[in-house]
């Protein structure tokens, strides 16, 4: 009896563990499933719990020329390289000057580039939006690109700013002992250490501009067309095929930044964002 009573709290600790990891996964993955049914749905109506007719014929929809959604796709993957450009042109000398502690007003150069994020995206865009039209930005692959990098150097010059933080300075000082110059030093020692970081942040600021929606509607439409643009489009005529297959389209990238991070960004480089 005893016995049982000591292993009654552990049951009740693992069942209570089970089903709280049941709720997240149903969290987690029941809108990417339900996404999945949608794409493969060719008749859905309520009140039926799954599709009526399944089949591929909206994903030949999505690939049809005349649909557009390939050249969203084109677009946005052409923007995301442009913002990524732009971005490590930024970062990496700003990320290196701000690895050195010594550096005066440190904080207050890294807090300003946490300051974008302080304010609602759309009230952001709105003014930038009417900042570009005075200078012919808007509607242009230019002003979608910077609005985007706007959000993407946020990002960029912290973890590139962790990531030469956690270059080995002793090397460095080596390297300069045995007659390297500042630039010789840089480009031979502390750019390769921190080259995992820096790839880990382009694949960030990549992912934030190929998923941006508000400050491309703002800037870009209606001559600019991306492909966050042609899903939310579909949702709002009532596609939902159409925008669970642009949508998944949007994932893949995304699962495969994660796997990288993983590799790439380890913790002891996170653990030096900000210090």
């Amino acid at each position: 009896m005893s016995a049982l009573t000591q292993r009654l709290p552990k049951l009740g600790g693992a069942i209570l563990r089970s089903v709280l990891i049941g709720l997240l996964a149903v969290a987690i993955f029941g809108p990417l499933l339900n996404m999945l049914i949608w794409t493969v749905a060719e008749a859905w109506y309520f009140p039926a719990k799954l599709p009526i007719r399944w089949g591929f014929q909206f994903w030949h929809r999505v690939f049809r020329p005349e649909a557009g959604a390939m050249a969203a796709l084109w677009t946005s993957i052409i923007i995301a390289l442009m913002t990524v450009a732009l971005s490590l042109l930024v970062s990496i000398p700003a990320g290196y000057a701000l690895s050195r502690r010594t550096l005066p007003l440190r904080g207050v150069f890294l807090l300003i580039f946490l300051l974008p994020q302080a304010f609602p995206a759309i009230a952001v865009h709105m003014n930038i939006a009417r900042i570009f039209y005075g200078l012919g930005l808007n509607g242009t692959l230019w002003g979608v690109m910077l609005v985007h990098a706007i959000q993407g150097l946020v990002f960029s010059v912290w973890i590139a700013s962790a990531a030469f933080a956690s270059v080995d300075s002793e090397q460095v000082e080596a390297a300069r002992n045995l007659g390297a110059t500042p630039w010789r030093a840089f480009v031979s020692v502390s750019l390769p250490q921190a080259a995992p970081g820096l790839m880990a942040s382009a694949i960030f600021v990549f992912l934030i501009s190929l998923d941006e929606f508000s400050g491309t509607f703002f800037v870009g439409v209606p001559e600019v067309r991306t492909l966050p643009l042609t899903m939310l489009n579909a949702a709002l005529e009532g596609n939902y095929q159409i925008a669970s297959i642009t949508a998944l389209l949007l994932l893949v990238p995304s699962i495969a930044f994660m796997l990288f991070v993983e590799k790439f960004l380890k913790a002891d480089v996170l653990a030096k964002v900000g210090t």
